[in-house]
């Protein structure tokens, strides 16, 4: 077994189901199932304080002590596969776990941690953007890191750190995308920039949507009118000019 792996006191779930699940939560336990090795799926129950704060620290790999059941193996090495958290996203609710051995290569997220102070920053509206902060990679059991580190000492302005340059060890594969960018320093006031620029476009667009509009209100106005009523505007509009033409004297 590995050593270094923190142990987490079981109990096998007689029950299952929404209601009990609640129950169980309410009681400061948390439900989780146990899959994997070509054995069955088994519903067990754990503390939440403990389980959490080990959460916290970025455990992954546990060792499972159900001792307590004559049916089950004393300890169990197994992976954390999948957290569920409440509607609020703060209360671990359910986990899943796989069972693994020392020498099984597994996959899983570990955390990106920044470290030392980049170059780029030093410039003014200069920000530091980190996009990606997991990895997911392969490796052996007893080889799987907390965290890895990436130093950003010589990162500078217009440059960028991709999963591809992070350093692993031999033995462990990066599934994530080589492309990911995982660091990067950009000028904040080139963001903002852009934003003012594409705002002017905008507010010009506006007013000719709403001067554009302006006939078609007049054309409706007008179509609601009595047809009658339009005739005579327009009759009587005329007949003046009509007028004023024959009376005008003859030179």
């Amino acid at each position: 077994m590995h050593e270094k792996s923190p142990l987490l006191t079981v109990t096998r779930r007689e029950k299952v189901g929404t209601r009990y699940n609640n129950r169980l939560r309410e009681s400061g336990s948390v439900p989780a199932v146990v899959y994997g090795r070509g054995k069955d799926p088994v519903a067990i129950t754990l503390n939440h304080r403990d389980f959490t704060r080990l959460v916290i620290k970025g455990e992954k790999i546990f060792r499972l002590d159900v001792s307590a059941d004559k049916d089950l193996d004393s300890q169990q090495m197994v992976l954390l596969r999948d957290l569920q958290f409440d509607y609020l996203g703060t209360n671990i609710v359910h986990a899943d776990f796989t069972r693994v051995s020392l020498q099984d290569r597994v996959r899983t997220l570990v955390s990106v941690h920044l470290i030392g102070e980049a170059t780029g920053l030093k410039q003014a509206g200069a920000i530091l953007m980190h996009p990606v902060s997991e990895l997911e990679i392969e490796c052996v059991v007893t080889e799987l890191p907390d965290f890895v580190e990436v130093n950003i000492a010589e990162l500078d302005v217009g440059h960028a750190i991709h999963a591809s340059d992070v350093k692993l060890t031999p033995n462990m594969k990066l599934l994530t995308d080589p492309h990911a960018m995982v660091a990067q320093i950009v000028i904040q006031q080139e963001i903002v920039v852009a934003e003012a620029t594409a705002a002017p476009t905008d507010a010009a667009a506006g007013p000719e949507v709403i001067t554009a509009k302006k006939p078609e209100e007049g054309t409706a106005a007008a179509a609601g009118a009595k047809p009658g009523a339009a005739a005579g505007k327009d009759a009587k509009a005329a007949a003046p000019a009509k007028d004023a033409k024959a009376a005008a004297p003859k030179k």
